[in-house]
């Protein structure tokens, strides 16, 4: 049976073990994706707001990119607006878009926001469209035909890919008090002034890039890129990624994941990770042990 004193000597042995870790750390910016199993489950969301006030309280600065496609769902279900969706991707017309901006910037981004100024942070909720953070245009994706085996341009309606990334308007936020945590919803603005609905995990390593952050954090809901064991693959080099892909070892939503590591990483970011969010204190097992808790892509 382990005594008081065994629990206190472990705590204090791990935080002492974390040391060069936080070291590393201190100063820099971690960009986190959130979103996932991890978002809807109770119990992780108020682990990962304190996880993130505790990165806060450490030195570090976390800027919180988040999801909500299955919130974005359920509403679309409850107003009677039938999805259509072209190549695995929902196509976001008019009335779908006022939806997405509802639910991003609305409740899912407050309700992160309250939880994490609820376990003692000073967290503040953007969108992509405040101060022209995120710059988007319209996303063209192409499909072969099954018939024909031409390729055909799809159109998704107002889905965005981000265009340019103007980071003022969280440097003025810090500038103004540095305790700040942004967390952002993934709406931004076009060139026509119009609104777009962006990929969280996309609008995530831009954001990265913009920022010079040290690590972008994927997480979402399987423990990392598999092998086709499904063994956890610890390390990636961006040069693998072409081949992880071609060769179906990554597939389905693992591909824009990687492709936006390999993106943030070519330009700037120290390194990304994709991790499972449904792992309690995901985010303190990657940055502060010495395994990780993901694939950790260079």
């Amino acid at each position: 049976m382990t005594s008081a004193k065994d629990e206190a000597q472990f705590t204090a042995r791990t935080l002492s073990e974390a040391l060069p870790y936080i070291q590393r750390y201190t100063g820099q910016t971690i960009v986190v994706k959130y979103g996932g199993h991890a978002m809807v489950d109770e119990g992780l969301a108020a682990m990962f707001a304190r996880d993130v006030v505790l990165l806060k309280t450490l030195g570090i600065n976390p800027v919180i990119v988040h999801g909500g496609g299955p919130q974005i769902g359920k509403l679309l279900d409850r107003l009677g607006i039938v999805s259509e969706f072209k190549g695995g991707l929902r196509v976001t017309d008019e009335a779908t878009m006022e939806v997405v901006e509802m639910v991003l910037s609305g409740p899912i981004n407050k309700s992160i926001v309250r939880a994490i100024n609820q376990a003692g942070g000073r967290a503040v909720g953007v969108s992509g469209s405040d101060g022209r953070l995120i710059q988007a245009e319209k996303a063209t994706k192409t499909e072969r035909d099954p018939d024909s085996h031409i390729e055909q341009v799809l159109d998704l309606g107002f889905v965005g890919e981000p265009s340019g990334v103007d980071t003022s308007v969280l440097d003025a936020l810090l500038k103004a008090d540095s305790q700040l945590i942004p967390v952002v919803a993934p709406v931004a603005m076009g060139p026509d002034g119009h609104r777009y609905n962006v990929n969280a995990d996309t609008a995530a390593g831009a954001l990265a890039a913009a920022l010079g952050a040290s690590r972008l954090l994927l997480l979402t809901d399987v423990a990392g890129v598999l092998d086709k064991d499904k063994q956890l693959i610890r390390e990636l080099k961006v040069a693998d990624i072409p081949r992880l892909i071609e060769d179906g070892t990554a597939a389905g939503g693992m591909i824009p994941k990687l492709e936006t590591a390999a993106h943030s990483v070519n330009h700037g970011v120290g390194a990304a990770v994709i991790l499972d969010g449904r792992a309690p204190h995901a985010l303190l097992m990657e940055l502060f042990t010495e395994h990780g808790a993901g694939t950790l892509i260079s």
